[in-house]
């Protein structure tokens, strides 16, 4: 039965850039995703990047590209909000840039994207230009309402300088 008040289900986002010029260091996007308890709604239970899935599989990094190179979305985390444990109630999803070989900022990396998707439907969307000169930044926030269903809104907020620990504790914190 369909109601106008489903929540999210399913869900993906998707990442992507242009590769380096060739004889330059790759740049090396990530997705990190921090889930957070209802009793502690700023520190993050665990988290979910480079290459690895949470603890009860409800959140899995499919794709994980070090170079951008490829046609389509380098880098793809599915959520699959109706499996979460109802004490989870806060997922908050954004995206780093490695800086391993030198300072990078969105704005050095060539048509990024980030698509946030459930199935066909288009949640959201942006190409980072709004953070262009930060290295780290948040770009969605899904909440678990009173009835147990699950609600998107798009955060795009840049940080500077983040390492990934410190970006999930950051990304829980400084969210409006």
């Amino acid at each position: 039965m369909s109601s106008p008040n489903k929540g999210i289900g399913k869900t993906q986002v998707s990442l992507k850039w242009d590769a380096s010029p060739l004889g330059e260091a790759p740049h090396d996007l990530d997705i990190i995703a921090a889930t957070y308890r209802a009793d502690a709604p700023h520190e993050p239970a665990y988290l979910v990047h480079f290459d690895s899935r949470s603890p009860d599989g409800t959140i899995t990094l499919s794709r994980d590209s070090h170079t951008g190179q490829g046609l389509g979305f380098d880098e793809v985390m599915t959520f699959e909000f109706e499996r979460l444990a109802p004490e989870y109630t806060r997922v908050v999803v954004g995206v780093a840039i490695q800086q391993r070989d030198g300072h990078k900022t969105f704005g050095d990396v060539p048509r990024t994207l980030v698509r946030i998707a459930e199935g066909y439907d288009e949640l959201g969307e942006d190409d980072f230009a709004s953070v262009a000169g930060a290295t780290a930044a948040t770009v969605a926030e899904f909440t678990r309402d009173e009835t147990g269903e699950w609600r998107y809104r798009k955060v795009m907020r840049g940080f500077e300088d983040a390492a990934p620990g410190a970006f999930a504790e950051l990304m829980g914190r400084n969210l409006s």
